[in-house]
């Protein structure tokens, strides 16, 4: 089937972009961002899916503001020529790798959106993350990630919410491979127990932007790891993308991580990387509050990624951070906003945090039990 995308001289396999390289029904392509104000009046989030392979797009839109979780979502018949416009929200490439609109239409939930991103930075690529359990690929995937600002409005009911680039800062990520999403084919392999420990925490500072990403089995023991200093952008017009300032790779990277006690949710967090020249920069935490990522479709029980709704569904939710229930599995995956401070650097970001199953070398037990500590 011919789409206008091969029309673009982008193919890299000999049929038409619309066929996918494997028929998995994981295969998915995926935009994620965040933002937040500098002094953390707000959060922002939003993503967007298309999945060849059941037909489906989906997108959501959250802020987080005056102790509230506010979401709309949308999900319906992926279009074949990859449009990134589910009912109410679309998102526009204003110029690839430098900046995109992220737009939430009037609709009854009485929440809209019209928001730029402009990078920050270039883009970097993450480390391929790959997991082949019983001889089958369960995740296989790439991600980019780029630090950048907003601005524009955001309305809740009868408020405007004003979104300025100067006290709005974000990141955002484009991931795409194959990754769980939706129902999953019944196998009759043994299940396997959850084994999940996933930190990332990418942050802005005024004159660099750090990134950390890292995934540990229950013992500790990482399979993927990547931390770095990345470059600000010098101007506006500079470069995002060939021909850039190399990020720094940091090696060494150590965690101080404390639970809240009942929960899988940060108490207090550090970092610690050591330069190429052995020297060593200690990143500390100062937690301000949590996004539930359920707000914009991750592990929700209605909402979940790449999840059947027909042609078109639109819904949404508003709910207090104090009544989520921390240990609900849709509550589990969360970024906790927090300042930041490196030395004597100043800045914020969040610290994302996704732990199924037990992780010894922070003393969770269980699958989704809280944390309790050593008596």
């Amino acid at each position: 089937m011919l789409t206008p995308f091969d029309d673009f001289p982008v193919h890299q396999t000999g049929d038409p972009i619309a066929h996918t390289a494997t028929g998995d029904p994981n295969h998915y392509d995926r935009y994620f961002f965040n933002g937040f104000d500098r002094e953390g009046a707000f959060m922002l989030g939003g993503a967007m899916g298309h999945y060849p392979n059941r037909g489906v797009i989906d997108a959501a839109f959250s802020i987080t503001i005056d102790g509230i979780e506010h979401s709309v979502f949308a999900s319906g018949l992926m279009p074949a020529d990859r449009s990134t416009t589910v009912g109410p929200l679309s998102i526009e490439i204003i110029e690839p790798l430098r900046s995109l609109r992220f737009v939430v239409a009037p609709n009854e939930l009485g929440i809209t959106a019209d928001l730029v991103f402009r990078a920050r930075t270039a883009a970097i690529e993450e480390p391929k993350q790959t997991i082949v359990r019983d001889g089958r690929l369960v995740m296989d995937y790439t991600r980019l990630t780029q630090w950048g600002t907003w601005e524009g409005t955001v309305t809740i009911g009868d408020r405007t919410v004003i979104v300025d680039a100067e006290s709005t800062l974000g990141v955002r990520d484009r991931s795409w491979g194959v990754r769980g999403v939706g129902v999953q084919a019944p196998t009759n392999f043994p299940p396997a127990a959850p084994e999940v420990f996933w930190l990332w925490a990418p942050l802005h500072f005024d004159d660099v932007c750090t990134h950390l990403a890292l995934f540990e089995r229950s013992d500790g023991t990482r399979w993927m790891e990547s931390a770095l200093v990345v470059p600000v952008l010098e101007t506006a017009d500079s470069p995002t993308w060939g021909d850039v300032p190399k990020p720094e790779e940091l090696e060494g990277v150590r965690y101080e991580l404390q639970w809240q006690e009942g929960r899988r949710e940060m108490e207090t967090a550090a970092l610690e990387v050591t330069h190429a020249d052995g020297s060593v920069d200690r990143i500390e935490f100062e937690p301000l509050y949590t996004f539930r990522m359920r707000g914009i479709g991750y592990m929700h029980p209605q909402w979940s990624h790449g999840s059947v709704h027909g042609q078109l569904e639109v819904g949404g939710e508003s709910i207090a951070l104090a009544d989520f229930d921390p240990l609900d599995p849709s509550c589990i995956h969360i970024q906790t906003l927090c300042k930041v401070r490196m030395g004597s650097r100043e800045g914020i970001g969040v610290l994302e945090q996704l732990a199924f199953g037990p992780h010894a070398p922070t003393g969770l037990t269980g699958i989704i039990d809280g944390y309790q500590p050593p008596s």
